[in-house]
């Protein structure tokens, strides 16, 4: 999955990008973070795994 469909989706579910890391970017809902690596392709099983943690924590 690219990472901007990655970042689309968290947004979509009310995430927003808290700080940019050197290797992770830190998105975070208020209550919650979560780090999302900054490669333009992040391995698909990763990517579902950051979505499913999100929407848990909304």
């Amino acid at each position: 999955m690219k990472r901007r469909e990655l970042e689309k989706l968290l947004h979509q579910l009310g995430w927003r990008l808290l700080r940019h890391g050197a290797k992770h970017d830190i998105w975070t809902n208020g209550d919650q973070e979560e780090a999302i690596p900054r490669h333009s392709e992040i391995n698909e099983m990763l990517a579902r795994m950051i979505v499913k943690n999100a929407r848990k924590r909304d």
